[in-house]
């Protein structure tokens, strides 16, 4: 009866959700970074392959995006983005997970704060829908501007909270680079004696951008950025009666199925442990007395001081 129950729910399951269309999902977070068949009959085989790295940042200046854009352009086609925060929030969760790994950026206004020191939509995700996020080694990089001459005792301050929020919450941080070359006092970004991630400073030193880029771009795959947690494939039925189903939906179907396994080996070996009593209390001598409408079978001694039940146990087709 359980593993009925479990079949039922997997069908319902698949029936009332909503209709993902692996197409669908291709054209919204994969692009390029799919490869599609058909058997002809009605299925198509969809090979999604996560894009390797997201670019996210925060500006309010637009300096932040221009590095964005400078990072993007030197990964090539190894990138996505460059995506502002801002507009992401409510789905940070969806976005993040269509990448192997992330590479986020901020911007530095509330210097010398303790938290929310970024200025833009970081500020409003990092200890509310981030803190939600199951991310646990992702691999995660870190960006941040700052003006070193201004405010040489906060140089870039947001960009260590940024690092710090993404480390907490279990990713695999890389991307530490040199304090030399620069000429601020202190910085929270500070982590040991590298900054936690590339700093630029379009205010101060503008003309080194590019090439601290573009640097930083061969440190993280040198550190293994690019390498691939593999791919997911994904059936789509091409008819309207029967709606096609999401990765995320498709893992919790199997997990049912395998609950079904489980429960169905359970009532077999129930099964047969039934049949070894039967045959031990044969041989020693109890009587059997059987009710048909509960299934139940009582056993008694020959003296009658006795008794055990077994009850049959219907098999699942």
């Amino acid at each position: 009866m359980m593993s009925f129950f479990c079949f039922v729910l997997a069908i319902s399951f698949i029936s009332s959700s909503e209709s993902f269309s692996p197409s669908k999902l291709n054209r919204r977070y994969f692009g390029r970074n799919a490869i599609q068949t058909s058997d002809g009959c009605g299925r198509t085989d969809m090979l999604l392959l996560a894009a390797k790295i997201g670019v996210f940042f925060g500006s309010s200046t637009g300096n932040t995006e221009g590095v964005a854009d400078m990072i993007c352009s030197v990964f090539g086609e190894d990138a996505e983005g460059p995506i502002e925060i801002d507009e992401i929030q409510g789905s940070v969760a969806d976005k993040f997970a269509a990448f192997d790994a992330l590479v986020v950026g901020t911007p530095t206004w509330n210097t010398g704060a303790d938290t929310e020191r970024s200025g833009v939509g970081w500020d409003e995700i990092y200890y509310g829908e981030m803190q939600d996020l199951a991310i646990q080694g992702k691999k995660v990089a870190v960006f941040g501007l700052g003006d070193q001459i201004s405010y040489g005792e906060n140089y870039a301050d947001a960009s260590g909270e940024l690092h710090d929020v993404f480390e907490d919450l279990g990713c695999k941080m890389m991307g530490y680079t040199s304090q030399e070359g620069y000429e601020h006092e202190a910085s929270k970004a500070i982590r040991g004696d590298k900054f936690c991630g590339l700093l630029c400073d379009e205010i101060n030193q503008e003309d080194l951008s590019q090439e601290r880029v573009e640097n930083w771009v061969e440190q993280l795959k040198s550190e293994g950025i690019l390498e691939s947690t593999g791919a997911v494939k994904v059936t789509e039925v091409v008819d309207d009666s029967v709606p096609a189903i999401s990765i995320k939906e498709s893992e919790h179907i199997a997990e049912l199925e395998r609950e079904n396994a489980r429960l169905r080996k359970m009532l077999e070996d129930s099964k047969m442990m039934d049949e070894v009593l039967k045959t031990d209390m044969l041989e020693d001598g109890y009587a059997p007395h059987y009710n048909p409408k509960t299934q139940v079978t009582m056993w008694t001694s020959t003296d009658g001081r006795k008794c055990y039940y077994t009850k049959e146990v219907s098999r699942t087709p």
